[in-house]
């Protein structure tokens, strides 16, 4: 029997009947660095409403022994430990070892190649605390912790708690970290290993930040800012809120081999893929604050208030992400934050929403595993921009309001996303009702137009449109610009709207002007080209995204060309004024030439690209920005050439053009080889393996496969830009066979976890060398996967054939 997905009745059934009073959990790390175990004993004290009643504890690591209430326990092989004979009161003690901490679940050691020194992390959402010690693993049976920890004396332990008290203990020391408040389980976390540590006051928080220590020099390059913008956000959420944050320790620690990053209280884990080795872009940076705001506005939404089951799993998540752009625009200098929303994630969301994926936002879940498969496009910027509508239908004040009545209601408890809408209802005296059930229960994405007949203008829904409240802008042309001569919002209820104000001469109206609501637009087959050839020519960030956003939509959708839809968001490439939005725009442009344009458009495509990146190499600020997008679209010897002088010695930047030299068929070896002996990233390997994957070489692309699919010796924050350089347009015959080998690989493609099943299916989906027929194998192919795997392949395999038609139509 393979380990059993806790579901929600089973849930529901063992909350009603027990409650955690507290976790004592012991923690050895001593065999890790010259061995694979963690070693963990689990003290579980708890009561039972029903004495007699029997239950289960979930745990998926090897159990050595178990006993409760001093009875000897046997595991069952399906990764619980059923709990007969319930007291009132009882005392759970489990002993396990986890071995598999290179590829398995809830804990991972990393080795640093660069110096051979060891790192070990946890990671728990959303229920992966059981593959390394015994616990209630579900976010309802929250409880304090108690972490104690034995690790090598060169390390560095952490928790959620901070403030250990640490005992020498010959060539180990052991860390006793005090309680933590009631969290649940997948909230808890323990790093350790031999860190750089940096430390700073910060009204009233004690802020650390950690890394490998071959990675010191770029922490202390991004120390200033880092604790800039925690000391920003702390202080936003805690106005916002009206609840500051309650402990003073706040530790953010950057791993290896980690994905994305995790909102453990108190102490945030980051994939140390973050700290970049080349000198951040504004881009790069903005992600950096808008995760680091994300991460921390968890600390309010999701570990002091915790949601009771997965099926509020979006709202967790979604509000995290509607709240880093809050606060990143109100309290950083990201002043365009809700810009490359716009241009990033939105655009995502949109194409997501209209495919085989989508889903209602709040939907409900059976078990664990299907939850694991809805951190998507939907639950994070559509959520994300649901919120942000639902902020405007009832004012800032008001949800701000309403937002600090929930928390002081709801801290240290778990709540339902009523008890959210009745606290925004009551502040905001609207009626939600009508509101959650056709924003958050219904999937799907409203579509507007507007009809125009003489003086009057029309906002037209296709279908029933959800409640909301948007904006129509009225724009002139003033010269080589446009100029916004009105602005009207309008409140939807039915599907006709009468818009007043606007006045009926205008070049361009634009629904959805300011981007304050979730719906695509289109414009009138009169106004269609207009769009077109002015989206650049629009005031600001936001209007030229909004209309950047619909150009993108009816591409996808098939209404409009690669070529039309490349020339448009070119234009508005070259004449974008905001720094938020140029590497979103520029990738968004190549990804149009390289997968969506057929085969004879796209050289042109790329080299109108190309002449953007040249003519962008001449503003210092956009210098190294257009530099690595020459490198992804230079093709021919004068770029090339141009492209080595400009690197000099900018390693990172030789990097991108020796990959983009290796892709045109360049023999680039000793180049690569050089350049890695110099190059002073401990990861710098996967740099060479990158460019080797590129090449169109069939050997290459062998040893790529092995080492990124069948090896996984890449890692996972590594595994998207490998895999881009391994699928390369123009190489189909030479890519074709590995689309069979993707078919083989589905069944494994969950191994790893969450993050890496996600990471994994997507990323390495062929986007060449197959047809539609290969699309339609892989979807039957997923039937019987995982849910992460089937969905994130679902979603791409409906992408790639939106990409295969857009091809066909172009040609």
């Amino acid at each position: 029997m393979g380990i059993r997905s806790l579901t929600r009745t089973e849930a529901e059934r063992r909350s009603a009947l027990i409650a955690v009073e507290r976790y004592d959990v012991d923690i050895d790390l001593t065999a890790l660095p010259g061995g694979p175990e963690v070693r963990c004993v689990s003290t579980v004290t708890f009561t039972c409403r029903e004495p007699g009643a029997e239950t289960f504890v979930d745990c998926a690591a090897e159990v050595r022994a178990a006993t409760l209430n001093g009875t000897p326990l046997t595991p069952s092989d399906d990764g619980r430990i059923p709990l007969p004979g319930l007291a009132a009161h009882n005392v759970l003690r489990v002993e396990s070892v986890q071995a598999d901490t290179a590829t398995g679940e809830g804990v991972h050691k990393a080795v640093d190649p660069a110096d051979g020194e060891v790192y070990v992390w946890t990671s728990f959402e959303p229920d992966e605390a059981r593959f390394v010690w015994a616990c209630f693993d579900q976010p309802d049976l929250k409880a304090p912790h108690a972490f104690t920890v034995t690790a090598p004396a060169a390390w560095t332990v952490l928790s959620n708690s901070g403030d250990a008290r640490v005992e020498e203990q010959g060539a180990a020391r052991r860390w006793a970290f005090p309680d933590t408040p009631p969290l649940s389980v997948y909230n808890t976390v323990v790093n350790a290993g031999p860190f750089h540590e940096i430390r700073r006051e910060a009204d009233g928080h004690d802020l650390g930040i950690y890394a490998r220590r071959s990675l010191a020099e770029i922490l202390e390059r991004d120390a200033d800012e880092i604790f800039t913008l925690t000391s920003q956000g702390l202080a936003f959420f805690a106005e916002a809120f009206a609840m500051p944050f309650p402990q003073r320790k706040y530790d953010q620690v950057f791993m290896p081999e980690f994905g994305g990053a995790m909102e453990n209280y108190g102490c945030v884990t980051w994939s140390d893929g973050f700290l970049r080795r080349a000198t951040p872009t504004h881009a790069e940076r903005e992600l950096l604050a808008l995760v680091l705001l994300h991460e921390m506005a968890h600390m309010w939404f999701g570990n002091i208030v915790t949601m009771r089951w997965w099926d509020d799993l979006w709202l967790n998540e979604a509000f995290a992400e509607f709240a880093c752009h809050w606060a990143a625009e109100d309290a950083t200098r990201y002043t365009d934050a809700w810009a490359s929303h716009l241009a990033g994630g939105k655009l995502k969301a949109y194409l997501s929403d209209q495919g085989p994926v989508s889903h209602p936002i709040h939907q409900p879940i059976h078990d664990v595993a299907q939850a694991a498969s809805i951190f998507d496009n939907i639950t994070y910027p559509k959520g994300a921009s649901v919120l942000q509508q639902l902020m405007t239908y009832v004012g800032e004040d008001r949800f701000r309001t309403g937002m600090a009545a929930y928390f002081a209601r709801h801290a240290w408890g778990t709540t339902t996303l009523q008890d959210l809408t009745d606290a925004l209802a009551e502040a905001g005296d609207r009626d939600l009702a009508s509101w959650r059930k056709a924003w958050l229960e219904t999937a799907g994405t409203d579509r507007f137009t507007l009809e125009q007949d003489g003086d009057t203008v029309t906002l037209v829904a296709d279908g029933t449109p959800r409640p909301q409240v948007l904006a129509v802008g009225a724009y002139d042309r003033a010269g080589d610009a446009l100029g916004r001569t009105a602005l009207v919002r309008v409140e939807v209820t039915e599907p006709r709207t009468p818009v007043t104000g606007l006045p009926a001469t205008a070049d361009l109206l634009l629904i959805n002007d300011d981007d304050l609501t979730f719906a695509t637009t289109r414009p009138d087959p009169a106004t269609r080209d207009t769009l077109f050839r002015t989206a650049s020519r629009l005031p600001t960030a936001i209007s030229r995204g909004v209309a950047a956003a619909t150009v993108w939509d009816m591409l996808t959708a098939g209404e409009a060309t690669a070529a039309e839809a490349g020339r448009s968001l070119t234009e508005l490439l070259a004449a974008e004024t905001s720094d938020a939005v140029i590497e979103p725009y520029l990738t968004l442009v190549t990804n149009i030439a390289e997968l969506w344009a057929p085969a004879a458009e796209r050289p042109a495509l790329t080299e109108a690209v190309a002449a953007v990146c040249r003519r962008l190499t001449a503003d210092p600020g956009r210098r190294q920005v257009a530099l690595r997008g020459l490198a992804r679209t230079a093709t021919g010897a004068e770029d090339l050439a141009w492209l080595r002088e400009q690197a000099g010695d900018d390693v990172d930047l030789r990097w991108r053009a020796l990959t983009r030299e290796a892709e045109l068929g360049a023999d680039v070896t000793a180049e690569s080889a050089a350049l890695l002996d110099r190059d002073p990233d401990p990861d710098a390997w996967v740099r060479a393996l990158t460019v080797r994957a590129a090449l169109p070489d069939p050997e290459a692309k062998a040893e790529t496969w092995q080492r990124l699919v069948v090896d996984r010796t890449v890692p996972v924050q590594s595994v998207g830009p490998v895999a881009a350089a391994f699928w390369r347009p123009g190489q189909d015959a030479l890519l074709a066979p590995y689309a069979q080998r993707y078919l083989d690989a589905i069944p494994q493609l969950e191994q790893g976890g969450m993050i890496p099943a996600m990471v994994y299916t997507s990323q390495l989906f062929p986007p060449y060398g197959i047809g539609p027929e290969f699309v339609e194998e892989a979807r039957r192919a997923a039937q019987d996967v995982a849910p992460v795997v089937r969905n994130n392949l679902l979603e791409r395999s409906d992408a790639v054939l939106r990409m295969l038609g857009a091809r066909a139509a172009g040609a």
